[in-house]
């Protein structure tokens, strides 16, 4: 007889890693840190993810920090809106402190940067490129741009800045960001839009 699937350590293990994320940082996570607080113990993990690299794929997914749904009728504004749900998520210790580790063991591990992709970052962009879809509907994105580059001019400037921490990441350079990308590809800059500046 195959064994239940014990649901609760489904939730609370992935809710333990963000926890101890956020208070000790990735360097001190350990699978007895989070056995210990999610009330359960090494093997029942195990059992359900392949190493503490997975683990910590999965529970970032779970935490969809950064993914938000925007539609507010202004390209820039919905923009704006995006980039400053990765700043605030990228802030967040649990993301924080792990991109840069995570980033290093993800080039030695091409399913795991697979898995990263598909269920960390791709929630995100999609819900980016829904909103250019919606920008070019509206007039306000040329038409025929390569979308995926569009999101990158847009997201590399945030992500470099958590990663090297050279520069202050604050919400005037989210707007900065948006505006000058749209400068570029905008049908006329900010369009319309009176909330730009």
């Amino acid at each position: 007889m195959a064994r239940h699937r014990d649901e609760r350590i489904d939730r609370s293990v992935p809710a333990a890693v963000i926890a101890l994320l956020r208070e000790a940082g990735y360097p001190a996570l350990t699978m007895e840190a989070v056995a210990q607080r999610a009330g359960t113990t090494k093997p029942a993990i195990r059992r359900r993810w392949k190493s503490l690299k997975h683990l910590v794929v999965a529970a970032l997914a779970e935490e969809r920090a950064c993914v938000v749904e925007m539609d507010t009728g202004c390209t820039y504004c919905d923009l704006v809106g995006h980039l400053e749900a990765l700043r605030a998520g990228m802030a967040d210790p649990a993301m924080s402190t792990v991109l840069p580790a995570l980033t290093a063991e993800l080039a030695d591990d091409p399913e795991l940067r697979e898995e990263f992709l598909a269920v960390v970052w791709e929630p995100r962009r999609e819900a980016c490129v829904s909103s250019l879809r919606k920008g070019q509907a509206r007039g306000d994105v040329r038409p025929g741009l390569d979308l995926d580059l569009l999101i990158d001019l847009f997201a590399a400037p945030v992500v470099f800045r958590v990663l090297f921490g050279h520069r202050e990441l604050d919400q005037r350079f989210v707007r900065d960001v948006v505006s000058g990308v749209l400068s570029g590809v905008g049908v006329a800059g900010e369009g319309s839009c009176t909330h730009a500046g």
